[in-house]
């Protein structure tokens, strides 16, 4: 049957190509027919007596892109090879980010899953996929998406998609699917000829926001989050900028939490775990605490502050809004407690922010990172850290990654210190489009005091073509010693449940200024990271019964020979020691 709400309409037509128009029967604003749909089948519809077709609010498919008609997709006729696949908890998980479209030079589904070996090798357990839903245009981030429930054609459509999640699976890594619910794109979104999907007086920075107020929308939204879970086998979503989505203060149920307890529904039908991530601006620990707290009851949310932190720890970069995190207390206060700004003054926004996270909510449950594709693609130029720092300074911040309570997660190219940037890229097939979003984002960072100059137009095609990784890289050189050393603290993680411990108790720090720098020690219980961003040698102290479990550089006895009473760190250093 096809079906489609459409309260706006005042008649609705069904067309196929080479077939007659079929009138569609209306009931309470959806219109129905029992025609059925064979595989591949092209179809629209045609809205009030005008002659333009519209694809498929719904549509799984779009293989001529977002304007075009969709088709149709039988999602229950993949060949699943899965059926032993129970799934993986994110507790003690590592999470790789990657945008299909840059990750390799294919751009595809299939090409990313030929590289699924090195992921396992690195060991990575979730990949987190950033949107892969219909946009206009053939290449963008993904969060420009107009159809929600379509995989974008150029990275393989929807049956590729059921392949790479397949043949992840095959190789033990859960998937994390990124999903957009709080705005859409700004060309072939039809939805509002169709039905009041959108607040028209309500905006949030990034469009119309969705009103969810109404069952419709709402259950546009869910059907979609669990479409991707039941479907397509995906093992969680990343909710982009949940802070953005808003509802009325007397909804009887938060949206988000509507998602968990139906996520949490589905989990125990397929016996499988399901992860949900938010992405949120908020520092709210509501998103993480449990529904009987009066919480969401979302898996896990990222967690800013701890990137904030080591950024300008590693970098010294303090503008715009790293600027309270130069504080002496900033990273061993994350380290610690998870949030920076938990009640406290935040001089970015003027105001005070956020809440504490309470001590028993375990420190899994915050996704921590060092990069990311916001932090590196909103930044003029779309530089790495890999651009400014020394091989020295990227181990270290290696170590502070794969070491801090949390669930690490890493951006694709960032185990070997990628040399090609990652730049806001678009495709917009209009050129007043094109120029719009050129302009915008000159004029944005000519606001934050950026040079303007450093800006690429994000139209033009080289700057898509500058952000693919390039995987000839890890061979050899510098980018081949960090890549072992993430894979030697991958593993050191997994071996010493000191660094998978989600007991708040068990975290804590220090930090000291010294000559060009400063100096770090961090403890995860018995476990301590010594970091010295200084720029002379650091000794501390050795415990009783501790050992040497890693370093970035060097021997770090204090050259006397015999035992070692005390660690010696070189400048740019990090140890991580603990029990023997």
């Amino acid at each position: 049957m096809i079906e489609v709400w459409a309260p706006r309409a005042a008649r609705v037509r069904l067309r196929r190509p080479g077939l007659d128009d079929v009138e569609l029967a209306e009931d309470a604003g959806w219109w129905r027919s029992e025609i059925a749909l064979a595989s591949g089948d092209e179809y629209g519809f045609v809205l009030g007596d005008g002659d333009d077709l519209r694809p498929d609010p719904r549509s799984r498919r779009q293989p001529r892109g977002v304007h075009e008609a969709s088709a149709w997709f039988d999602p229950t006729a993949f060949a699943w090879t899965d059926a032993a696949w129970t799934g993986r908890q994110l507790a003690g998980g590592l999470i790789y980010e990657l945008h299909v479209g840059t990750f390799t030079p294919e751009g595809t589904l299939d090409a990313a899953a030929a590289r699924l070996s090195h992921l396992v090798g690195l060991g990575v357990t979730h990949i987190e996929l950033l949107p892969v839903n219909g946009f206009n245009g053939t290449h963008n981030w993904g969060y420009d998406g107009v159809l929600w429930y379509a995989v974008q054609e150029e990275y393989g459509g929807p049956a590729a998609y059921q392949r790479f999640v397949d043949a992840a699976h095959g190789a033990g890594l859960a998937v994390i699917q990124d999903v957009v619910y709080n705005h859409l794109g700004p060309s072939g979104n039809y939805l509002p000829e169709f039905a009041p999907y959108l607040r028209d007086a309500e905006h949030n920075t990034w469009g119309a926001s969705l009103d969810l107020d109404r069952p419709e929308v709402r259950a546009f939204i869910v059907d979609n989050a669990l479409s991707w879970m039941r479907d397509h086998h995906v093992d969680g979503l990343r909710l982009d900028a949940v802070h953005a989505l808003r509802e009325s203060p007397d909804s009887p149920v938060h949206i988000l939490r509507e998602l968990a307890e139906r996520t949490d529904a589905l989990s125990a039908h397929l016996g499988r775990p399901l992860t949900l991530i938010a992405e949120s601006d908020l520092n709210d620990p509501v998103m993480i605490l449990p529904r009987e707290a009066g919480g969401h009851g979302l898996t896990a949310q990222w967690s800013d502050d701890w990137h904030h932190a080591v950024h300008v720890a590693v970098t010294g970069e303090v503008e715009g809004y790293y600027a309270d995190f130069d504080a002496l207390e900033a990273l061993p206060k994350v380290w610690a407690s998870g949030f920076f700004h938990d009640g406290t003054h935040s001089s970015f926004r003027g105001r005070d922010h956020g809440a504490p996270l309470p001590d028993d909510v375990p420190s899994w449950r915050l996704v921590t990172f060092a990069q990311d594709h916001d932090q590196i693609g909103n930044r003029a130029a779309g530089d790495r850290l890999s651009a400014t720092l020394s091989p020295e300074r990227l181990a270290v911040t290696a170590v502070l990654t794969l070491t801090a309570p949390g669930t690490p997660m890493l951006f694709m190219g960032e185990e070997w210190g990628a040399s090609t940037p990652w730049q806001f890229f678009t495709s917009h097939p209009e050129p007043e489009l094109a120029a719009a979003t050129a302009a915008g984002r000159k004029a944005e960072f000519a606001r934050m005091g950026w040079d303007e100059s450093l800006v690429p137009d994000p139209n033009d095609p080289e700057t898509f073509r500058r952000s693919v990784l390039d995987w000839s890289e890890p061979e050899g050189g510098d980018h081949a010693r960090l890549l072992d050393l993430y894979r030697r603290l991958a593993r050191l993680r997994r071996e010493r449940p000191e660094l998978t411990d989600p007991r708040s108790a068990g975290h804590g720090g220090a930090a000291a200024e010294a000559i060009g720098g400063r100096v770090y020690e961090l403890a995860r219980g018995d476990a301590r990271v010594l970091v010295n961003l200084s720029a002379v040698p650091w000794e501390v102290p050795v415990r009783p019964g501790e050992t040497l479990w890693l370093t970035t550089r060097g021997e770090p006895g204090d050259g006397e020979g015999g035992r070692t009473e005390k660690w010696v760190l070189p400048p740019e250093t990090a140890l991580v020691v603990g029990p023997a």
